[in-house]
């Protein structure tokens, strides 16, 4: 699985760490303690770089030596951030996210009767729709095919 790292600020003040990438401007992060904030470094960096390529923006490539900010706080550290691109993407693809819908109110009661989840009802629905094969079903049909 493909990696990526950066070069990362940790810069100490009163409350913790302040992060930035050098490499990546807008990237940053914070932590109350250096173990936090290697932690919201990993992560605002895989969302970070999530962005750029949903935005389809131009990806640098991480730089050897960072250019560390002339205002930065004395004491900074430098240390690499590792995320996985494809692993960070796959959970935001995935992530459940909640959506309102309109239903008549009947429809709604003669649902809640049957014990409907709703939420399942309108995903498998809304794939039948457009066509679209469940990640899982694809996975198993493959398994069958290859086993035949």
């Amino acid at each position: 699985m493909r990696s990526v790292t950066y070069l990362a600020v940790f810069e100490p003040s009163a409350d913790g760490y302040g992060v930035y990438f050098p490499d990546l401007p807008g990237c940053i992060s914070f932590g109350s303690s250096f173990e936090e904030a290697q932690r919201s470094a990993a992560e605002a960096l895989g969302l970070h770089l999530y962005g750029m390529e949903q935005d389809g923006d131009e990806i640098p490539a991480p730089s050897k030596a960072p250019k560390i900010d002339p205002e930065t706080a004395p004491g900074f550290l430098v240390s690499p951030v590792t995320v996985y691109p494809e692993l960070v993407k796959h959970e935001l693809d995935n992530k459940r996210v909640k959506t309102n819908v309109t239903l008549p109110a009947w429809l709604k009661n003669a649902a809640e009767e049957q014990g409907i989840n709703y939420s399942r009802l309108l995903e498998a629905a809304l794939m039948e729709y457009l066509g679209i094969e469940s990640p899982s079903a694809s996975k198993h049909s493959s398994k069958k095919a290859a086993a035949n």
